[in-house]
C-alpha cells in the first residue's frame, strides 16, 4: 500500500505563497496520476488540481486557475503544489491523493472515487 504524507501546511497571510508537498517512501508515486483536493470546515472535499502520471495533462479548479500550480520531481518522488495570492476562502485541509488510472476525461480527474491511495491532509490557514 502507497502512504502518502503531505507537508507544507501553515498560516498565511492573504496573499501570500504557500507551497504544498506530497511524497512517498514507495517507489510507484511516479506511476500515479496524482490530485491535490481540499475540504474547509463545514463543506464537502473539493477537487483542486491535478497532474497525470506522464505529466502530459494539468487541471485546475476554477477557484485556483491562474493562482495555484501543480507539478511533480521524479528524482525526488514529490508532487508539489505551489499556492500563489491566498485568499481565506482557501484555507483548508489539503489532501494529495493518487490514482493508479485515469482515463483521460478532462472532468474526470476531480471524483474521489478515482483515487487508490489518500494522504492524511495538510492544513492551510489564511487570515490577516
Amino acid at each position: 500500500q502507497v502512504q502518502l504524507v503531505e507537508s507544507g501546511g501553515g498560516l498565511v497571510h492573504p496573499g501570500g505563497s504557500l507551497r504544498l508537498s506530497c511524497t512517498t517512501s514507495e517507489y510507484a508515486l511516479k506511476y500515479y496520476n496524482m490530485a491535490w483536493f481540499r475540504q474547509a470546515p463545514g463543506k464537502e472535499r473539493e477537487g483542486v488540481s491535478f497532474i497525470s502520471s506522464n505529466v502530459d495533462h494539468t487541471a485546475y479548479a476554477d477557484s485556483v486557475k491562474g493562482r495555484f500550480t501543480v507539478s511533480r520531481d521524479s528524482d525526488k518522488n514529490t508532487v508539489y503544489l505551489q499556492m500563489n495570492s491566498l485568499k481565506a476562502d482557501d484555507a483548508a485541509v489539503y489532501y494529495c491523493a493518487a490514482a493508479s488510472f485515469w482515463a483521460g476525461d478532462s472532468g474526470g480527474w476531480a471524483r474521489e472515487s478515482l483515487y487508490d491511495y489518500w494522504g492524511q491532509g495538510t492544513q492551510v490557514t489564511v487570515a490577516s
